[in-house]
């Protein structure tokens, strides 16, 4: 995860949004479209993040912004990775595209397509 410069275990949302770059409301509303992204609350009802929630949300702002998915894509995205292996690390994602190779054009381009998703998700790890 990137060094947000807080040492903290728990953020507001007003210090996520600063961190993140998105408004209160777009953090709010993926708070309701997105099963996984579940902040505590305090005593006094306000959000408390986690460097999970973060972690999430920046994952969710890459897809949706950068990669330009829609949100149900997304949500299929974010389903499929956390359905892993809570154990999973670089080295089990690199056993999905471990198989021999299939001479041919097809079989070349999703070789590509599977070193590609191999080296997002060492990108998102580091």
């Amino acid at each position: 995860m990137k060094d947000f410069g807080l040492k903290k275990l728990y953020y507001s949302i007003s210090e996520v949004s600063r961190l993140t770059g998105l408004e209160q409301y777009i953090l709010r509303y993926w708070e309701t479209e997105f099963e996984l992204l579940k902040p505590g609350k305090n005593r006094a009802g306000n959000r408390i993040y986690t460097n999970k929630d973060i972690k999430l949300i920046l994952q969710i702002k890459k897809l949706l912004r950068e990669e330009k998915y829609t949100i149900e894509g997304a949500k299929k995205i974010l389903e499929e990775f956390s359905s892993e292996p809570s154990g999973s690390t670089a080295s089990s994602d690199f056993k999905k595209i471990d198989k021999p190779f299939v001479t041919g054009p097809r079989s070349i381009k999703k070789d590509l397509e599977d070193i590609k998703y191999f080296l997002n998700q060492i990108q998102t790890i580091l």
